[in-house]
């Protein structure tokens, strides 16, 4: 989703800028074009070396946009020349700065001869970012349908105060990153509400046995992230072992296929568009003992008794307006068990997903799929990264709302 593509990373003087290393430099790592530009403050906090190292470019500085121009403008080179562009740390200043159109150094300049999405993940001390001026300017530039906002998380600050504040994590922003770059910025999720389910259930013999499968939760949060990136209000029901849910999506953690049933029997009435990607057991042990089995008590054979079925129960609560899509992971053939599986639980698409290809499927970063859904089309999907694969999906079901 990165190779080749043009990425400009403009740093606000704020402590938080160090921060930005990590992102650069993994922004090259993945193949992308990287420039830096950053503002007279922000190298009290870093050095345009640094960024010229690890983005292996020169770093652009007012300096350079002061000099007499040998060719053209650099503002507007950049500004003709990015395809996202980012502002990590902004800082209440050039936010104020943004949010009323003044270009008085080389990034705000940049902004405004640009036409690409632009990112922002504010850091600034917990007092500063809830004054209502502050505030103000924030949800100004957020009507603005260019500008992307990843709010400050909570925690432990510089200033030692415990709030508000704290930058996006680079791994964060560059998900977002790779979100915009397939995009463009465009939000078609707006207004909707997204239900999505991930992980692999668990259902107990004792409390430290259970029977499970292989499923991290990767492609769910995937699913999760982008369609909050799409502009969607997210709810994500998971299951133990997915890491951290990235701040802006609603998520409710279960452990065993009748909790998940609960939880999303709680949640799928007020959902648009329910995807239910996660591997929920099929089976549980007859019997649940609430004490460690010792070993010699262990059954030479268990018994087992079915799990409700979530995918069928809410198919069958399904509105008119409602987009339900399920997902089939499968071995060899999996494009008629999937057909199958659509119109037994009465799903208006479904993802066929092998999971016997090398490097796809459970625990890994990537994956790949056969789309299918009632009106009879198909689209088959090649490897790529979980999150292409969601965005794909999502270009898919377009059609169905």
């Amino acid at each position: 989703m990165l190779r080749s593509r043009r990425v400009l990373v403009g740093i606000g003087g704020g402590i938080a800028a160090y921060k930005v290393c990590e992102l650069v430099s993994t922004l090259f790592q993945a193949g992308a074009e990287v420039r830096v530009v950053l503002t007279q403050k922000a190298q009290e906090f870093i050095t345009p070396l640094t960024l010229t190292t690890l983005s292996r470019h020169p770093a652009y500085t007012d300096e350079a946009f002061w000099q007499p121009m040998q060719q053209r403008p650099l503002h507007i080179y950049l500004g003709e020349w990015v395809e996202v562009l980012v502002i990590a740390p902004l800082t209440a200043n050039t936010l104020a700065k943004l949010a009323h159109g003044i270009a008085d150094n080389l990034l705000t300049n940049t902004v405004l001869a640009s036409t690409c999405p632009v990112l922002l993940a504010p850091a600034m001390n917990t007092d500063m970012w809830a004054q209502l001026v502050v505030q103000r300017n924030w949800q100004q530039l957020l009507t603005d349908s260019r500008y992307h906002g990843m709010g400050p998380g909570s925690g432990m600050l510089a200033c030692d105060r415990v709030g508000p504040g704290r930058m996006a994590e680079a791994a964060d922003i560059l998900t977002h990153i790779q979100s915009l770059l397939h995009t463009n910025g465009q939000r078609d999720l707006v207004g909707k509400r997204v239900l999505v389910s991930a992980g692999g259930t668990r259902e107990h013999l004792d409390p430290v046995r259970f029977i499970g499968n292989p499923s991290t939760g990767k492609m769910g949060l995937a699913l999760a992230q982008a369609a909050l990136h799409r502009g969607a209000v997210v709810k994500l029901i998971h299951a133990p072992g997915i890491g951290d849910v990235p701040p802006g999506i609603q998520s409710v953690s279960v452990v065993s296929a009748e909790q998940m049933r609960q939880a999303m029997l709680e949640q799928f009435a007020e959902a648009d568009l329910t995807v239910m990607s996660a591997a929920v057991a099929d089976v549980k042990p007859a019997d649940y003992s609430t004490q460690k089995l010792p070993k010699r008590l262990l059954p030479a054979s268990l018994p087992l008794t079915p799990v409700p079925d979530i995918l069928a129960d809410l198919g069958r609560l399904k509105q008119p307006h409602q987009r339900l899509i399920g997902f089939a992971a499968q071995t060899g053939d999996i494009t008629s068990p999937a057909l199958q599986k659509m119109q037994e639980k009465k799903l208006d698409a479904i993802v066929a997903n092998p999971i016997d290809q090398p490097d796809s499927g459970f625990g890994s970063d990537n994956n790949q799929a056969i789309f299918l859904d009632t009106q009879g089309r198909q689209q088959e999907i090649e490897h790529c990264s979980k999150l292409q694969l969601a965005h794909h999906l999502f270009d898919f079901v377009r059609a169905l709302y």
